[in-house]
């Protein structure tokens, strides 16, 4: 069983940038799929980023202001977020699974919240 925490979560500014980190432990990093789902008030949690190692995949809501890393000597999973709007306001949660066909199905962390602030 994989444990995942996240952190980083805050208050900010539009435009502003937020780095959100997320420590897996229980397996290596290297073995796993890590992702970032977010979910707004009265919305259905959303697909944020993932990585599956060859590949790094983002919605198009975010493509070109997040970047997800990985350092799999730390464990730890990375989600830096520029030019933040009011519209990326949510609770953040990090997910890593098998395989990225079922990364829902994986292990979650409790989310932490980012506010953007208009």
């Amino acid at each position: 069983q994989v444990q995942v925490v996240e952190s980083g979560g805050r208050t900010v500014q539009t435009g502003g940038s937020l780095r959100l980190s997320c420590v897996a432990s229980g397996r290596p990093l290297s073995n796993l799929v890590p992702g970032w789902f977010r979910q707004a008030p009265g919305k259905e949690r959303e697909f944020v980023a993932a990585d599956d190692g060859p590949r790094t995949y983002y919605a198009d809501s975010v493509k070109g202001r997040f970047t997800l890393s990985r350092d799999n000597a730390k464990n730890t999973v990375y989600l830096q977020m520029n030019n933040l709007t009011p519209e990326d306001t949510a609770v953040y949660y990090c997910v890593v699974g098998w395989i990225l066909r079922t990364l829902r199905d994986g292990s979650w962390g409790q989310g932490t919240q980012v506010t953007v602030s208009s």
